[in-house]
């Protein structure tokens, strides 16, 4: 008798992590990569590496977010995890990175949800960008 699938391995979808860490200590670094790495497990993904922004810019394009756009252009690549939507930066900046990553074909994962009241009308899995159209979000509860 086979075994079950779920007693082999099988590599998940492929996902990159994206973290903006402007002063932050390397055990808060930790904690955060931690919580990465815990999600795909959960979820079933594969977690193929990190980006990590340590730029306080007013640009979209920091080396770490360009990275990140290049290996979402390889084959297979599912998404971005993130641990919240403040990782892509201030408000402006973050809203250009996810629309630069939904671009790409590629799905924004976020560990913490959004707050259901900085996003007025957004109904469960589905939150409003300004400027924008209803963006897909799969958060850790899904």
């Amino acid at each position: 008798m086979e075994p079950l699938t779920e007693h082999r391995l099988v590599s998940g979808p492929v996902v990159y992590g994206f973290l903006r860490l402007v002063r932050v200590s390397e055990a808060r670094q930790g904690a955060l990569v931690a919580s990465l790495a815990e999600y795909c497990r959960r979820h079933e993904l594969e977690l193929s590496g990190v980006f990590t922004d340590r730029e306080a810019s007013a640009d979209p394009g920091s080396a770490a977010f360009t990275g990140l756009l290049d290996v979402l252009a390889l084959p297979n690549v599912y998404g971005v995890l993130a641990p919240a939507a403040s990782h892509l930066g201030p408000k402006t900046i973050a809203a250009e990175r996810g629309r630069q990553i939904e671009a790409a074909g590629s799905r924004l994962l976020l560990v913490r949800r959004p707050r259901p009241a900085s996003l007025p009308g957004a109904s469960r899995g589905t939150a409003l960008r300004r400027g924008c159209g209803p963006a897909r979000l799969l958060d850790a509860e899904s």
